[in-house]
């Protein structure tokens, strides 16, 4: 076997290591909490050495980070969500209605893998301050997101011409959030399609002309 063959064998498994340790990880802290889950609980689930963990993450905190990043992303590409496939989609519909569609879609499917996980990150910022230092930023990722789609989105054909694309932006935020899908999704019940209708219809309700 080439020395090539063999250094891509090595980064596959390296790879599939670290997918099973993240979905270890995700698993437990949902099931259990963060503070209730230790690095040890998670390589058992894992099947790997403790150690391991230390070696690809250093840490928990770290791990629930990549954790966070991989979810919201579907993989472990590093792709902002910006450049994704559904969201650039959603950026060359050439009317609102279209764009809208694409949109309400594609983070419909984002709410559903991360929501759980936030619920958790939310728990652990409040009882670990060196998680809460991870996570301090001056810009809400997810509001710079919908303010490029609500630019977008405001300036084409179909868009309601009374509601400025930073009103739309913030409409945006709101509905598409972890929180409202925890809430109807989750503690209400309700199919995910049955969200992603009523999303859609109440955005466009708000931001498309009638």
């Amino acid at each position: 076997m080439s020395d090539v063959k063999r250094a891509g064998k090595r980064a596959q498994k390296a790879r599939e290591t670290r997918a099973r340790i993240l979905r270890a990880a995700g698993e437990l802290f949902v099931q259990d909490g963060y503070g209730a889950t230790n690095l040890q609980d998670v390589a058992t689930r894992a099947g790997v050495a403790v150690q391991t963990i230390y070696f690809v993450f250093g840490n928990k905190r770290t791990l629930l980070k990549e954790l966070v990043d991989v979810t919201i992303a579907g993989d472990d590409e590093p792709v902002a969500t910006m450049d994704r496939p559904w969201f650039k989609e959603a950026l060359a519909a050439p009317t609102a209605a279209g764009h809208l569609r694409a949109l309400v879609h594609g983070s419909s499917a984002v709410l559903a893998r991360v929501a759980p996980i936030m619920k958790v990150l939310d728990t652990a910022v409040t009882m670990d301050p060196e998680v809460a230092a991870e996570w301090t930023q001056d810009t809400d990722p997810r509001h710079v997101v919908h303010t490029a789609a609500a630019r977008s989105l405001m300036a084409k054909p179909g868009a309601r011409a009374d509601v400025p694309p930073e009103q739309a932006a913030d409409v945006l935020y709101g509905l598409l959030s972890p929180e409202l899908y925890l809430l109807l999704a989750g503690a209400r019940g309700w199919p995910h399609e049955r969200f992603e209708e009523w999303v859609h219809d109440t955005l466009a309700a708000q931001l498309l002309d009638r």
